[in-house]
């Protein structure tokens, strides 16, 4: 048995962020912005009594309206984000209050910009063994709350958003592989400095501004060029497909050139390939599953799609599925 995706959704705040707003905050500019890494806007959760949660909430409402679902049939829900709305309970806790999900239990999962596929990954298991039959995946961040608006480096990167994708059991379609890696060496180039165990948030951590991302570009840009392009070509030659046999690659919007460098090693034409990085820019857990709801209605029974990611710490990996519904039907 394998895990279909039966439904996808998603949701972005309206708020705005566009380079020209940014021009107005850093030493940056539109262009400068646009060549290297291909976003033109963002959206932000402007609300201060809105986080994470509440998105991801809104995204799982409307999976549950697409698939004519009661919330009360939800078995499992796995959050991956790395934006909880706090330490604890877990932000999938909140998400299943928030929809009215009374039967599902569920967790969060923190794997970066890998967290999507982590999480697809581990409640397609669930689904595998029987154990359930309907399992929630969400991809939720709200990348503005640990974003530091001083630092151009990385303030023109990200977004806010969320996503949520429907597992069920199909005998054909779904998940048919995954390769997931993970390099904790990666902790040094992308990380939050503070907020955890390791230093717990004081006067001198917030004042040295340590509770923000902070990202060494060049190395992380060269690990995740030679990550994500390696682990997508490793599962299409493991798998026998060749890029003929590739419907479309889903890949983390995180830069248009680690898109194009993994596009190439797979050697696949730039139509076979899911870009909205414009209009979002790095929503990290929510990027694929905000692709496959833009791609949804272009998406046939049977098609293959390669999912691929590069998050910090450094985590990666890539799987292979196959869609299981036309979106007319």
């Amino acid at each position: 048995m394998k895990a279909a995706i039966t439904a996808v959704a998603g949701y972005v705040p309206e708020d705005l962020l566009t380079n020209a707003d940014l021009e107005k905050m850093v030493d940056t500019n539109d262009e400068w912005i646009r060549t290297r890494t291909g976003i033109n806007q963002r959206h932000i959760l402007k609300d201060p009594t809105k986080a994470t949660s509440d998105m991801g909430a809104e995204a799982v409402k409307e999976l549950c309206k697409k698939r004519g679902m009661d919330p009360t049939e939800i078995d499992l829900l796995i959050c991956a984000t790395v934006t909880a709305d706090m330490p604890f309970p877990a932000t999938a806790n909140l998400i299943t209050d928030k929809v009215g999900a009374t039967n599902a239990w569920g967790w969060d999962l923190n794997a970066a910009c890998s967290g999507f596929l982590y999480a697809l990954q581990t409640g397609a298991q669930f689904i595998e063994s029987g154990k359930h039959k309907k399992v929630v995946i969400v991809g939720a961040d709200k990348m503005s709350s640990i974003v530091d608006y001083t630092d151009r480096t990385t303030c023109v990167l990200f977004g806010d958003g969320a996503a949520a994708v429907l597992l069920e059991p199909h005998e054909t379609y779904g998940v048919q592989d995954a390769l997931l890696k993970s390099d904790g060496g990666g902790v040094q180039y992308l990380r939050q400095k503070a907020g955890g165990s390791l230093h717990p948030p004081t006067h001198e951590t917030v004042d040295a501004r340590e509770h923000f991302v902070f990202q060494d570009g060049q190395p992380v840009f060269k690990a995740a060029v030679k990550g994500m392009a390696d682990v997508s070509y490793e599962i299409m030659e493991r798998n026998g497909l060749e890029a003929d046999d590739v419907a479309w690659l889903v890949p983390h919007q995180a830069n248009l050139r680690i898109i194009d460098a993994t596009q190439r090693r797979m050697g696949l034409p730039h139509e076979k390939v899911m870009i909205n990085i414009q209009d979002y820019g790095n929503t990290t857990a929510a990027t694929i599953p905000l692709c496959l709801r833009d791609w949804e209605s272009q998406l046939k029974a049977g098609d293959n799609l390669v999912l691929a990611a590069f998050g910090g710490g450094f985590t990666w990996g890539a799987i292979y599925l196959k869609w299981a519904y036309d979106s007319e039907a």
